[in-house]
């Protein structure tokens, strides 16, 4: 199916005459009438009831004709906003992102980007952790948003620390130990604990994680396989759950960091050499 193909069936739909229709295309009915028959046969059916005096829609050709002008007013936008782009000098940067908190700090820094780089069209992409690193090794990602030790380390990929976050218990507003200074492991035993097997906890906070949770029975222990679940167990009191401390979308949600354990290191990954040079003024931006 092809843009010439609906146009002359959108023009014979509307004007129910080949040669009007042919006119108004500036091509020959017979090339109408080509367009038509192809058309009908890639669909499988017939758009119209042609006899020597009329040419009518069939049922099928009226469902067909409202899809028609869908896809053909798609297309005009698509190449309105691709023209308005080139136009402009528009710099698109797609931006990769595993969850909501990582959402937080990007918000924080596009805000600025929009004022002091305004010809800058961030594309945010928000998928999980596995899918976003195919994504940024195949070149479907400009900068990715992730700790250190949880994307391979691979030639011709740089790293650009933003903060080391400290590895702490986060705990609901309501737990008894919310308000504490502090944490350490064998406080931890005795309460429910929410445990999280994604990529989206780094290697270090994953380590720390077990090395608790073998000290608490099972019936204490809560499974889920995202951190956007994780949270909304904590939230909810369910028990605590070991994080790096990277503020949360819930303000009820309280870090109480470890006291003996090393901050894990946070930033972006990109690709060296620059690709173009709006990700290096991006990054010196950061």
């Amino acid at each position: 199916m092809n843009t010439q193909q609906l146009e002359s069936f959108l023009e014979v739909a509307e004007n129910l005459n080949f040669a009007r229709a042919a006119e108004n295309l500036n091509i020959s009915q017979p090339a109408v009438s080509r367009q038509i028959h192809t058309l009908e046969e890639e669909l499988g059916t017939k758009l119209f009831h042609r006899s020597t005096k009329n040419v009518t829609l069939t049922s099928a050709g009226i469902i067909f004709l409202e899809e028609a002008k869908n896809m053909i007013a798609s297309l005009h936008r698509a190449t309105k906003k691709i023209q308005q782009h080139a136009d402009t000098n528009m710099q698109s940067l797609s931006i990769g992102c595993t969850n909501e908190t990582d959402l937080i700090l990007v918000s924080k820094i596009l805000k600025r980007c929009k004022g002091e780089m305004p010809r800058l069209h961030p594309l945010l992409k928000i998928v999980s952790h596995k899918f976003i690193l195919n994504l940024f090794f195949g070149d479907g990602i400009d900068i990715l948003f992730a700790f250190k030790n949880s994307v391979p380390s691979k030639e011709g990929i740089a790293y650009r620390e933003l903060f080391q976050a400290p590895v702490c218990c986060a705990f609901s507003s309501a737990h008894p130990f919310a308000r504490k200074k502090e944490i350490s492991e064998t406080e931890l035993y005795s309460q429910c604990m929410v445990v999280c097997n994604s990529y989206a906890v780094p290697p270090e906070t994953m380590s720390l994680q077990n090395s608790v949770s073998r000290h608490i029975a099972p019936n204490r222990i809560y499974y889920c396989d995202n951190l956007n679940a994780m949270l909304t167990l904590v939230h909810s009191d369910y028990g605590f759950a070991i994080l790096p401390e990277i503020k949360s979308p819930n303000a009820e949600i309280c870090y109480v960091p470890f006291a003996d354990k090393a901050p894990v290191s946070y930033g972006i990954f990109y690709k060296e050499p620059f690709q173009n040079a709006l990700i290096k003024d991006f990054i010196r931006f950061i």
